[in-house]
This record gives C-alpha cells, structure tokens and sequence, in this order.
C-alpha cells in the first residue's frame, strides 16, 4: 500500500473522509432535535427526504463514473458539494432550507465514500493484487476510516461544548475543502474503462437476481437498525441514561478502536477463507447481540464494552460487504460500491421514517429490541437463501 502513490493517497482520503463524517454522524440527532427544534416525527420525515434525494442523486453519479466521466471528476464535485453543504448546517436553522440544502449538497456530497472505494479497487487491480486478496487491501482502507473514528467523535463533542454546532459542521466543511485539494493535486484524471463502459448493466436489472437481491434487502434491514441506534443512541445516554456530552462522544470512540484489529483479522479470514457470505452472516448475528445488549443497558459505562460488538459488526458489514458486492459487478465497481451504499441509503430511510413513531411510542430502550428483532430476520433471510447463491 506504501509503496505506490495513488494506493497511498487513497489511505489519506479515507482518512480524512473518516474525519469528515465522525465530526457530524452521532449528533444529527442532537443537532435536529435539541438545535433546530424538530419534532421526533419532523426530524424523522427531514432525514428521509435528504436521503432519498441522496439516493436518486449518488446513483446517477455512480453510473457516469463508470461509463462517462473519471472519478477524479466525480470526488472533486461530491467534495465541493460537501464544503457547502456542511457550512450551511453551520449557518442555517431554517428546517425548509435545511432541506434544501441536505437533499441537494449532502446529496451529491454522499457519493464520494463510493467513489474512493471504487477507485481504491480500480487501483489494486492496476497493481496486480489478486482477486481473493482484495477484501484484506479493501478492509485496511476501511480501517483508516475506523481509525479516523477513533478520535473524530471525542473532538467533535469538545468543539461543540466550545463553539456550538456551527463549530462542528464548520470543522466538517473543512476537511472536505481538505479531501478536494487533495483529490485536485494527487488523483490522476482516468477515463472509465472499455468494459465498463460496454457493460451498462441498469440498477434495477442487477436487483432482478434473486442471490442479489435476497443481499441487498438483508443489508438494508441491518442499515435500518444502524441507523436507529445511531439517532437514538445518543438521545437515550442523555435523557434516559442521565449522561453527558462528553459521554457520548466516548461511546463512539470506543467502537473504531476495536475496529482497526477486527478489520484486520476479518479481512484475513475473508482473503483466505473462499466464500465471504459466512463472514457476512456472522455479522448479523453479532449485530442481534449487540442491539440486544444495548436494550438492558442501565448506566453509561455499561455501553462501553457493547461497543466491542459494534466494532466487530461494522468491520465485518462495512469493510467485506464492500469488496462482497464488487465482486458480483466486477466491470462496475463504482456501481457495485454504490450498490452497497444505496443498501445503506435505503435503509437510513427506512429508519428515520420509522424512528419518530417507535421512540415516542415505545421509548428508547425498546427502540433497541425492535433492532434485535431486525437483525434476527435479517440473518433468517441470509441463512434461507444460502443454498440458492453458495452452489452456483
């Protein structure tokens, strides 16, 4: 990875990317919430539209850096797009112009976690790495991600405590100005490939395989329940738990920590076990855990140990299943990273129509029992169609 510029560099923009995303991730809650005032229910509704439109907008991108335009130009305009995006939540207060804002900065802004993914494994394969050894490069990508977590969450909650959620965002903003320089000045303009511009496969056309399909709705029921505990994590340590700011940006430090050794060895398993879909599977399983465990937690400090199974789920479904849907698209892989990304989007939601109902309904520590129920079907679907994918 060190000994090649454009793999170096791919390491650099995860990271800052990592950064970028850990400052603002587990306070959108808070900020929409506690900051702007929304309602559970308004707070649900704004997030779905932001992330539809995300949906829409990443997907379209994704299919012209396969077939049209070079990645370079793909990441430089998702990084702009997010420079104005996160400096105008700094700003704005304006649940409408929010909106606008995260439907249509955030929005393109969102493609440029697929695009490095993509061009990190266009440039593994440019290197020669075999095949079977991509899950093991993929995941050391993913762990600069992790690693960027570690520390990303702790800072954010000491800016915000001092400069408020203007701070946050605007920190934010400034690390995708980062990754633009650093994509204008070290990513070479490349074309998309001949066989990817030949293939041209539609979304919809891929979703009509059942193996495929039978994934995807697994993903996306395990990104439904992320996305829960992500917005309600937070809320349930200060309002149910009685804790603090600070407490919850140790929470999700703990995670990433854990994260880097679990991608490691994860990705071993992956780059020398054959097929990945057992290594999926137990993801699922320890993600039943990890909800579960969370709906009995009683104290703030008791959440600390649970996060080792979140580092263990997410190194696992977010670092395998990466390289597990580009090798179903192997002339697409801005595609088949967006796939996976979309599995995510859908899911996020799903989970922020269904967060307003469920917290204020149930509470929030049910909100964690409904996840464990999720996950469990999740895996149900996964082990039913194991036969059908593994012995094609």
């Amino acid at each position: 990875l060190l000994a090649h510029r454009d793999l170096t560099i791919v390491l650099v923009c995860n990271l800052v990317l990592g950064l970028a995303f850990s400052f603002v991730g587990p306070f959108y809650s808070m900020f929409g919430t506690i900051e702007v005032g929304m309602s559970n229910w308004t707070f649900g509704v704004f997030m779905t539209i932001t992330s539809v439109a995300g949906i829409v907008l990443s997907t379209v991108l994704a299919r012209w850096s396969d077939t049209r335009y070079s990645r370079r130009a793909i990441l430089l305009l998702g990084c702009g797009f997010g420079v104005a995006g996160y400096a105008g939540y700094a700003y704005v207060r304006s649940v409408l112009w929010l909106t606008v804002i995260g439907s249509i900065g955030l929005g393109i802004a969102s493609i440029t976690f697929s695009q490095l993914f993509a061009y990190a494994r266009e440039a593994i394969e440019r290197h020669g790495i075999p095949d079977d050894e991509a899950p093991l490069y993929m995941n050391i990508y993913r762990l600069t991600l992790s690693l960027a977590w570690t520390i990303g969450p702790g800072a954010a909650a000491w800016v915000m405590i001092r400069y408020s959620y203007k701070g946050t965002f605007l920190v934010c903003a400034g690390f995708f100005l980062l990754l633009m320089m650093v994509v204008w000045f070290f990513v070479p303009a490349r074309p998309p490939s001949v066989a990817a511009s030949a293939a041209r496969i539609p979304l919809f056309r891929l979703l009509r395989r059942p193996d495929l399909l039978c994934y995807f709705c697994a993903f996306v029921l395990v990104f439904t329940c992320m996305t829960l505990g992500m917005m309600n994590l937070p809320l349930m340590i200060l309002q149910t738990l009685g804790g603090t700011q600070e407490q919850v940006g140790i929470t999700y430090s703990v995670a990433p920590f854990f994260e880097l050794p679990f991608l490691l060895l994860f990705g071993l398993a992956a780059s020398k076990g054959g097929r990945p879909e057992p290594l999926i599977r137990l993801g699922v399983i320890i993600a039943v855990a990890y909800y579960a465990l969370l709906s009995q937690a009683r104290a703030p400090w008791q959440i600390y140990p649970i996060q080792i199974l979140s580092a263990a789920m997410i190194a696992i479904l977010s670092g395998i299943a990466i390289t597990f849907f580009q090798s179903y698209i192997p002339n697409q892989p801005g595609t088949a990273t967006n796939l996976y990304t979309n599995a995510n989007r859908v899911g996020s939601t799903i989970g922020y129509l269904c967060y307003g109902s469920l917290a204020t309904g149930l509470g929030r520590r049910a909100v964690f029992l409904v996840c464990t129920g999720v996950c469990a079907a999740a895996f149900l679907l996964l082990w039913l169609s194991r036969e059908e994918h593994e012995h094609q």
